[in-house]
């Protein structure tokens, strides 16, 4: 078996009465993409900031590589690692290229050997038209790829990714997920939190569920879906929609119903029957679907919105 790149035992981080990382175990194998997914305050970034040396745990252990502690050896851990934040942190007044150069030498890499590699990684990130654009220059897609290529520059063996396409229309987001494929085909690992769980079940191998800073779920997307919903969904719109939730020959054969605003769903192992008897309400307006990575989200964290604070 594999020896984990990062293997976290039991962390807890408390802020005054609020524990908000309580007790939370799990690793990350050589190859692999673990996404960490949860509502606003379960404990994403708190635990991708332990994990990073910036924040000081109140318990547990953070174990990575061949035996190395963070945050005692924090260095050496760094040197072996990418991060992209979820706020840009380029230099505004550099060019890509410096600012590629420029974070190469943080690593005490020689300039040589980081500008043999930027043509590379500027290419990497579909972004050698702008080798000398300054990034006020740059598309919000074109930064997040920059800093992306920027995290590349030490050939780490693992990434560390906080939500790295939030803000990032349609096609950015593509275009980042076609690169972080290809660095997961070239057998990098990457930690990947993330809101969009379009995201997660297309990125991540296995995925870490975490609300209220709990692990509430782990496991593969598929199996996680397969273990906690019925295989099919119906969604009913429309005006008057949501008396149907009420409608005993309607819950008969569903196995569960959730009210959304105006959006009902019905939860079923065969939707067969289901979409038969809803021809008795044509007016309404139905979509008929495999469940998803958001239902799994929304049925172990609930519907309701969480305010982030």
């Amino acid at each position: 078996m594999n020896t984990p790149l990062l293997s976290v035992e039991h962390l807890v981080k408390r802020y005054g009465d609020a524990t908000v990382v309580n007790d939370l175990s799990f690793h990350i194998e050589p190859g692999e993409c673990l996404g960490v997914i949860g509502p606003n305050g379960a404990g994403k970034t708190t635990t991708l900031r332990m994990c990073l040396g910036l924040s000081q745990p109140d318990g547990g252990e953070i174990r990575y590589f061949d035996g190395l502690q963070m945050p005692q050896d924090a260095l050496a851990i760094k040197a072996r690692l990418g991060v992209v934040a979820q706020m840009d942190t380029l230099d505004p007044d550099f060019t890509a290229e410096e600012n590629l150069l420029v974070f190469g030498r943080y690593f005490g890499l020689p300039d040589a050997v980081i500008r043999e590699r930027i043509p590379q990684l500027l290419e990497f990130g579909a972004l050698s038209h702008k080798a000398k654009a300054k990034p006020g220059e740059l598309s919000g897609g074109m930064k997040r790829r920059l800093s992306l290529s920027r995290a590349l520059i030490n050939h780490p063996q693992l990434l560390m990714l906080d939500e790295p396409t939030t803000g990032l229309d349609p096609q950015a987001r593509h275009l980042m997920w076609e690169r972080l494929q290809v660095l997961l085909q070239e057998g990098k690992s990457i930690l990947l939190t993330t809101h969009f769980m379009d995201e997660a079940e297309r990125l991540c191998s296995r995925l870490l569920v975490l609300d209220q800073g709990r692990k509430i779920a782990e496991g593969k997307p598929r199996d996680l879906i397969a273990e906690h919903l019925e295989p099919e969904v119906v969604e009913v719109f429309g005006q008057g929609a949501v008396t149907l939730a009420q409608e005993a020959s309607l819950k008969a054969l569903a196995g569960r119903i959730e009210v959304s605003g105006e959006t009902v769903f019905f939860y079923t192992q065969d939707s067969r029957a289901l979409m038969h008897a809803l021809e008795a309400w044509p007016t309404l307006r139905t979509l008929h679907r495999p469940s998803n990575l958001e239902d799994l989200f929304l049925k172990l964290t609930g519907r309701q919105i969480r305010e982030e604070g």
